[in-house]
């Protein structure tokens, strides 16, 4: 019977060679364990290109160990099924005969609280080491946090750009004289401009033989798994990244927020799931884009704009999941509890904006950050759509979703279920501002201009209706003052029409009856 003195325990977004579970692993001495519990692919209902890439990547990671002469002990779900974590680990500590598991934290309350329950579990001494993969310390942001009362995310980036020294001068001040260039990246897209096409690869052997079962394995998975594409491997995760910076990065920053019918991806990086899943490390990402600048390939509003998306924005997600604690999950500040039409599981549905957004979602596992907050997040915070549910779906829809960092950007910015930890006031909007940022009214039943009558842009009537019934709440918050001073100068009988309108919206979703169908595409 083969021994050893250590096992290392890999999960499946720590596919990462230098992670520090492995960073000091000795073939010699010590097995690694690695597991897919089919629980972990089932807890929500996981996109299908979601549990390919994890699967796939996680396969190909432990084929690298054993290149490198480590034994790994993978449990897959096939040929050795496990329920869980633990009973992987019991059998490969039955079998190597060890004294010790070595692990990297996990990223989940849920799983943490798994890992801790090992000291007692089993007869081995437990080490749980830092994720040493992000810039700042969980402890490092509990400071920064402490004793606030707002956490904005802008001076914790701020901190972050000193100590890291990213886009940062000689004197202490930032590249360009200013920390953030966000009002730069707001442009729509031009109709004589067509995005170049995202880097994508064709499935080797491993991911082939995933896609030919994940519809009969997870009968319950959503999406389509046909246009999978993507990198699986580090080495091919690292030519994403190139192509990002040679091609897309230079138009990033002015279009980052744009949408369009002609693009699912717009300039957008696409590399959010290496980064999650480990295949990539946020310093060397945000330090390609730093080199572009100072090489004079990219302007700073695309190169800051990007750098603040993981720099900033990724790791203060991160920091505020671990620091507010896994009751952050249960907050609901407008007691939103209306259920998840239909459509979103099929996109079928009327309006221009959330078909493209959540078919595109359904069709591949992903959507740029302005289609998932301004289209998708906005209607369901206009529609006061339950917040458990939405968290679900969007923690099971994405590629790139862990719950750290899907958790406080839809309960916290998109549904502002939070009532202002994260943001400053709710990502409400009507019409106006999708048909600003995009093409899609253009080829929508619906008027972005019209607010009321039966071809009215629904965003526009749940605006005011979501203002209204929340004013208790949000009428003294300072940013939402000329809105409701908007409000309040309007008509008795225009308010009246507004809320009626909203209301007949309301009413039909609840019964089931919005949808693209012929017979149903008027609403009112």
């Amino acid at each position: 019977m083969p021994s050893c003195q250590t096992i290392r325990f890999v999960l499946g977004d720590q596919l990462t060679r230098s992670v520090s579970s492995l960073a000091d692993a000795d073939p010699q001495t010590d097995v690694i364990v690695m597991a897919e519990p089919r629980q972990e692919a089932t807890y929500v209902p996981h996109h299908k290109q979601k549990i390919v890439l994890i699967l796939s990547a996680m396969r190909h990671f432990a084929d690298q160990l054993r290149q490198e002469g480590f034994i790994v002990d993978y449990h897959d779900y096939q040929s050795r099924p496990c329920d869980s974590f633990s009973k992987a680990l019991r059998s490969s500590l039955d079998q190597y005969n060890c004294r010790k598991v070595i692990i990297t934290e996990p990223g989940e309350w849920r799983v943490r609280k798994k890992i801790e329950g090992w000291k007692t579990q089993f007869n081995a001494e437990l080490e749980i080491r830092p994720d040493d993969r992000f810039f700042a310390t969980l402890g490092a942001f509990e400071d920064f946090a402490r004793n606030r009362k707002e956490l904005r995310m802008e001076y914790f980036y701020r901190g972050l750009r000193r100590e890291s020294g990213i886009l940062m001068e000689p004197d202490g001040k930032p590249v360009g004289g200013k920390w953030n260039f966000d009002h730069d990246n707001r442009k729509r897209l031009p109709d004589d401009v067509t995005p170049p096409e995202p880097k994508s690869f064709a499935p080797d052997q491993i991911t082939r033989d995933l896609l030919e079962c994940v519809d009969t394995d997870f009968p319950d998975a959503i999406g389509e798994a046909r246009s999978f594409g993507w990198a699986v491997t580090r080495d091919d995760a690292l030519a994403v990244l190139d192509h990002f910076i040679t091609t897309r990065l230079p138009r990033f920053g002015d279009y980052q927020d744009a949408m369009t019918v002609k693009s699912a991806t717009v300039y957008h990086a696409l590399i959010s799931p290496y980064l999650n899943i480990g295949l990539l490390l946020p310093d060397e990402v945000c330090r390609a884009a730093e080199r572009a600048y100072h090489d004079g390939t990219a302007p700073l509003n695309a190169v800051e704009g990007f750098i603040r998306q993981i720099l900033g924005w990724r790791e203060y997600v991160r920091g505020l999941y671990w620091f507010m604690g896994p009751d952050y999950a249960t907050r609901n500040h407008f007691n939103a509890s209306r259920a998840l039409p239909a459509f979103f599981w099929d996109g079928n549905v009327s309006l221009n904006c959330l078909r493209h957004a959540i078919g595109e979602t359904l069709d591949n596992a992903y959507a740029h950050h302005i289609q998932r907050l301004m289209v998708i997040g906005n209607f369901s915070l206009l529609a006061g759509l339950s917040v458990k549910d939405v968290c679900d779906w969007y923690l099971a829809v994405y590629i790139d979703a862990f719950e750290w960092v899907e958790l406080p950007n839809t309960l916290g910015m998109a549904l502002y279920a939070d009532g202002g930890v994260m943001a400053s006031k709710p990502y409400a909007a009507s019409g106006k501002y999708i048909d600003r940022m995009s093409d899609y009214c253009q080829g929508c039943q619906f008027n972005p201009r019209k607010n009321t009558g039966p071809d009215a842009c629904p965003f526009n009537a749940l605006y005011w209706h979501f203002l209204d019934r929340n004013a208790d709440t949000l009428g003294n918050n300072p940013r939402l003052g000329m809105p409701y001073r908007n409000w309040a100068r309007m008509k008795d009988e225009t308010k009246r029409d507004l809320i009626t309108q909203a209301e007949q919206f309301l009413n039909r979703l609840d019964k089931g009856d919005f949808s693209n169908h012929p017979k149903q595409a008027t609403l009112f």
